[in-house]
């Protein structure tokens, strides 16, 4: 090979720079579609907690909402607690909730769970202030 060639074959398996970087889709995918979802369970949290009286909220976790159906998933530790908290939603609450709710909430899924409010190291479980 002459060096025409070589200087060819070099330049072919250099690194394009043109290629993005793994960090810059990541980064568009946390600012543009989890951080919606974040914010949104973040508002679905705090209208939870001014709607729903404290000692059933106390025995309820958001476990998850489903954006594209708008079911929002709550875990339920009792059964007691279970009832009152339908009781509730099925009087009125629902119809709140929604209505302060900026996003499509179609239902609300109670299911029986346990959870724990605190972590390992006594801080609260679920926090949902700004990311840093």
């Amino acid at each position: 090979m002459d060096d025409a060639q070589l200087r060819t074959v070099w330049q072919q398996r250099q690194w394009d720079d043109s290629v993005p970087h793994i960090s810059q889709p990541l980064a568009i995918l946390t600012q543009h579609i989890l951080a919606k979802r974040f914010r949104q369970l973040r508002n679905l949290a705090a209208i939870w907690d001014e709607v729903i009286p404290g000692p059933i909220a106390e025995h309820t976790a958001l476990e998850s909402f489903t954006q594209q159906r708008g079911v929002l998933t709550v875990l339920v530790d009792s059964a007691a607690h279970r009832f009152q908290l339908k009781t509730l939603l099925d009087g009125g609450l629902t119809r709140e909730i929604q209505a302060r709710f900026s996003g499509a909430l179609n239902t609300i899924r109670l299911v029986p769970g346990q959870f724990s409010s605190v972590d390992l190291a006594g801080q609260p479980r679920y926090e949902f202030g700004i990311p840093s």
